[in-house]
């Protein structure tokens, strides 16, 4: 029996040995030349004793509280603003990109808000969305703070003030694309009914346009969180476009579209423990979303952290190769 698992231990250490030759020649597009293996290493490293969990977790409590003022204040500001029918594009916008049990624990909220404007909601909805969304913004910095590959930070004064810089960008990019979303599919329906447009291929161009815009707005965001969320080091080179924040956005849409999809067809929440079952659906997705910004940020620190080694372990050659001649 020792032997039959000697045998084995040697085996998949053979394995081991010969996919990481492998992926030392491997370079993947915006890793800044670093091969795949020793950004695998700082990875990997990252995820496993940076406390993601605890993070991410502290991320979610954060947007959970301004969750609600902020929905208040943009179905206030709507009537306002828009038409009807842009009111119930907006309300079907939400039904397709949230799960089912969540859009139900708010709807009746929702239309209450949209078909009786109360301008008192609308500035109190103000000021406690921009509260509670800066203390958000600043908690996805502070996370970014506490990476296991150390970092560089601000004083606390000033990264309030970066969080809440960023986070009046970042609504005014999310009004935009969901103006450009909910406004594109209600103009390509009223073509439609005019035969202004004709053909499926032409309203699924259309419509495909639509959801490049709001991948495309996403991928802003989540750059913008990584350029900007961090003290720089003049040192060091910073992608706007980092490979963490594609990572990011990718798996913001996959995993975004799996748990939608487990959540409706799969879990048995509501029944186990009723309305409440809803309140966990939120949660679990705020969670993930959270863990998401912080993988995509570890994947950009990883990879400037392998190019650290290389660039120390270059100079310490040359260093040595100098020591050598001049002997």
């Amino acid at each position: 029996m020792k032997k039959v698992i000697d045998k084995l231990n040697l085996r998949i250490n053979d394995i081991s040995q010969s996919i990481g030759k492998k992926l030392k020649v491997v370079v993947l597009p915006g890793f800044d030349g670093m091969p795949l293996y020793y950004v695998l290493v700082f990875f990997l490293r990252g995820i496993s004793k940076g406390v993601l969990g605890y993070r991410a977790a502290a991320i979610a409590y954060h947007f959970f509280l301004a969750l609600v003022p902020l929905i208040l204040f943009l179905f206030t500001l709507i009537p306002y603003v828009t038409s009807k029918n842009y009111q119930n594009e907006l309300l079907g916008l939400l039904y397709d990109l949230i799960p089912s049990n969540i859009y139900s624990m708010v709807e009746s909220t929702l239309v209450e808000i949209i078909s009786r404007p109360k301008s008192g909601l609308l500035s109190l909805g103000f000021v406690m969305a921009a509260y509670f969304a800066t203390n958000g913004v600043d908690a996805i910095l502070e996370g970014f703070n506490q990476s296991y590959h150390r970092i560089k930070t601000w004083p606390w004064w000033k990264q309030k003030f970066y969080a809440f810089i960023m986070m009046v960008v970042m609504s005014f990019l999310g009004f935009i694309s969901m103006l450009l979303l909910t406004s594109g599919k209600l103009i390509i329906n009223t073509m439609g009914e005019y035969e202004l447009i004709t053909g499926e291929v032409t309203i699924y161009m259309l419509t495909l346009v639509q959801w490049i815009v709001i991948i495309g707005n996403l991928l802003l965001i989540v750059s913008m969180l990584y350029y900007y969320g961090q003290k720089k080091d003049i040192k060091e080179h910073y992608r706007f476009f980092s490979a963490g924040s594609v990572l990011s956005t990718g798996l913001f849409i996959v995993g975004g579209l799996l748990l939608k999809s487990y959540f409706e067809n799969f879990s048995n929440y509501n029944l186990l423990y009723g309305s409440i079952g809803s309140l966990i659906i939120l949660l679990v997705w705020l969670f993930y979303n959270s863990l998401i910004i912080l993988i995509g940020f570890e994947l950009n620190t990883s990879i400037r952290r392998s190019k650290e080694m290389q660039t120390y372990k270059q100079s310490h050659q040359s260093d040595k190769n100098l020591h050598t001649q001049n002997s």
